[in-house]
């Protein structure tokens, strides 16, 4: 998963149609009803074959793979019903949101519910957005199974056949297949099947009003498909600059296969009428859900989807083909998460940034920039908490604010390791040879044991390695970047570098509480000298500026504006802090902010700096 601010999986779910002729009996057979959306809920009836137990739970998700948080999937489903085989009501209790108890089970038939979307919840009940559903009838339709259809006790393994009753108007944009499509009078009826409950949640499906296109790539067929409730970006708009990124990311990966189909699925947030809020992706083993403001030009948008859409499609190395017991065995309602958070997300994302460099997508300069900009905002956090500890106890309060660091730190773990492999190894080993070692030895159908992962590690590579993650990832040892850098001819400089009043190019000083409206300045980026000499501090939140107030719903006509502001002018601010207001007046003045940067030495070409540098760049 990536946010913008901003998966993890389990194991390849295979696809096949023999489910489709199996004994009903044998099959969790699922209805989800598209065509006839009621006060905004679709309805969805689950039968799961004969049973023959006394007491039966039903489950929908208190977390899934790849959100790395509880969200209780089940708030957005009511008025479940337990059908016996004679149509009459079955006594039912609620345990709590996601799981449901149906008593005396022997003669029980089917269950029929109602599930609320999370785009027009205020909040979204807490889900990231591309994890979320919408329902907007006979227009679109983002569906993430696992906030709709759920599981019976012991039965994750059963297989499932899942009936989509959709208008005739839409289509599906899925990697899974449609593998029957039944006509009626006013509505089609899409069939999918999976061999268990992981290949449910593991398949977005996008419907919507056609706006897809397709490219093959070395084999892989990659399909692309847009919602864009204005038109304002269409498919064939993107396909150039995705086909481009993906052909990069297959040179780079060289032999690790993946996938014969991958689907990315991108719904653009209408921002003049808002639902969908999260920016950002959630990764699948087959495809990715993307969600963005429709508002970005082209090139925004391209750049987002480059840097987004890449680290998605890069878990195919981790967790897809490398991952642990836990994650595996991935259990939705009582979660016991990996140690190794560094690998899944920070790996991942270090490859989504040195891939670029690596087939020159990106500039060393702007490679550099990237990574110090990653030093510069992990430091917001605790430099000294063990990953490996944070990692495991990634759902805990006292643990899962730390979660955007593993995009910062994670991928600088990954960035020290590969240097630090490419010395030993004289240039001749690197971070990616490492993962094809892995994946030679596990694979995506051999999960390794959490505990003896760093070991294993240490077995391929060399004794040194051992110290490198007792001091840097299970112990509590700040990474002395500057050290590492050296060994590649990177030095770091600094110098003063203006701004703008809310932006530092495209990085806000601000951020926003979705669930109360605010807007405050970010108290993880370095405040501008403007901000900073009137006296306002990370965490103040904005009430109002030269007489008008402000909130999330209009801040972005005040940072348009404030492009245009002339030196000199008067201006007032007045924030909430720790509950009290407090008021700061002044004139306005440039912005400016002081600026560490990276820049290769000057170094000869024999030098054993420069040639571990061109090995640490580009392989």
């Amino acid at each position: 998963m990536k946010k913008i601010i901003l998966a993890l999986a389990v194991v390849l779910s295979v696809v096949s149609c023999k489910t489709v002729t199996q004994p009903e009996n044998d099959l969790i057979v699922v209805d989800v009803f598209l065509h006839n959306v009621e006060n905004d809920k679709v309805k969805v009836t689950v039968n799961p074959g004969r049973i023959s137990s006394d007491s039966l739970k039903f489950y929908l998700p208190k977390t899934v793979p790849g959100t790395y948080a509880i969200n209780d999937y089940g708030q957005f489903s009511q008025d479940l019903v337990a059908l016996d085989y004679d149509g009459e009501a079955m006594e039912t209790t609620r345990n709590d949101d996601d799981t449901w108890v149906i008593s005396n089970s022997s003669n029980f038939d089917k269950l029929t519910y109602y599930v609320n979307d999370t785009y027009d919840i205020e909040g979204e009940g807490g889900v990231f957005s591309p994890a979320g559903t919408n329902f907007e009838a006979g227009d679109n339709f983002m569906l993430n199974l696992h906030a709709m259809v759920g599981y019976f006790e012991n039965a994750k393994e059963t297989p499932y056949k899942i009936n989509i009753h959709r208008p005739s108007n839409l289509t599906a944009s899925a990697s899974l297949p449609v593998i029957n499509r039944t006509e009626q009078e006013d509505y089609v009826i899409d069939e999918f099947s999976t061999e268990r409950y992981f290949g449910v949640i593991d398949h977005p499906i996008l419907y919507s009003k056609p706006d897809t296109t397709s490219f093959d790539i070395e084999g892989m067929k990659v399909l692309l498909s847009i919602h864009s409730p204005n038109g304002v970006h269409s498919t064939e708009d993107l396909k150039p600059a995705l086909e481009k990124m993906v052909q990069a990311q297959k040179s780079f990966l060289g032999e690790i296969d993946n996938t014969n189909v991958y689907a990315i699925l991108l719904y653009l947030s209408d921002m003049e009428n808002p639902d969908a809020r999260g920016f950002g992706a959630l990764e699948h083993h087959t495809s990715t859900s993307v969600v963005l403001p429709e508002t970005m030009t082209l090139q925004e948008l391209e750049e987002s989807m480059t840097d987004v859409v890449s680290h998605e499609f890069f878990h195919i190395i981790t967790p897809l083909n490398i991952h642990s017991k836990e994650v595996h065995y991935f259990d939705y309602n009582d979660p016991e998460m990996s140690q190794h958070l560094w690998m899944y997300e920070g790996v991942t994302e270090y490859f989504a940034n040195l891939f670029q460099i690596d087939q020159g997508l990106i500039s060393e300069e702007d490679f550099y920039q990237r990574m110090n900009e990653k030093i510069e905002t992990s430091m917001a956090f605790d430099d000294t908490m063990s990953f490996t500890v944070m990692s495991e106890n990634i759902l805990e309060e006292d643990y899962k604010d730390s979660y955007y660091n593993v995009y910062q730190k994670g991928a600088l773990i990954g960035m020290a390791l590969d240097i630090r492999l490419r010395e030993l190894s004289g240039g001749e080993m690197g971070i990616l040879d490492l993962m094809k070692q892995l994946i030679s030895k596990y694979g995506k159908d051999t999960p390794f044991e959490d505990d003896v992962l760093i070991s294993e590690i240490v077995d391929m590579t060399y004794p040194e390695i051992q110290s490198f993650f007792d001091k840097h990832v299970s112990g509590n040892t700040p990474i002395p970047y500057d050290e590492y850098f050296a060994k590649v001819g990177v030095e770091k400089t600094e110098s003063l570098s203006k701004t703008g009043y809310f932006l530092n190019g495209r990085t806000p000083f601000i951020d926003a509480n979705q669930d109360e409206g605010t807007v405050f300045f970010r108290e993880s980026y370095p405040m501008n000298s403007f901000f900073k000499d009137l006296g306002v501090e990370g965490g103040d939140v904005i009430k109002s500026i030269n007489g008008t107030e402000y909130t999330l719903e209009n801040i972005r006509p005040l940072i348009m504006t404030s492009m245009g502001w002339q030196e000199g002018e008067d201006f007032k601010i007045v924030i909430v802090r720790n509950g009290e207001e407090m008021t700061f007046e002044g004139k306005t003045s440039q912005p400016y902010i002081e600026k560490t940067s990276l820049q290769s030495m000057e170094v000869d070409a024999k030098d054993p700096k420069f040639k571990l540098r061109q090995a640490w760049l580009k392989g």
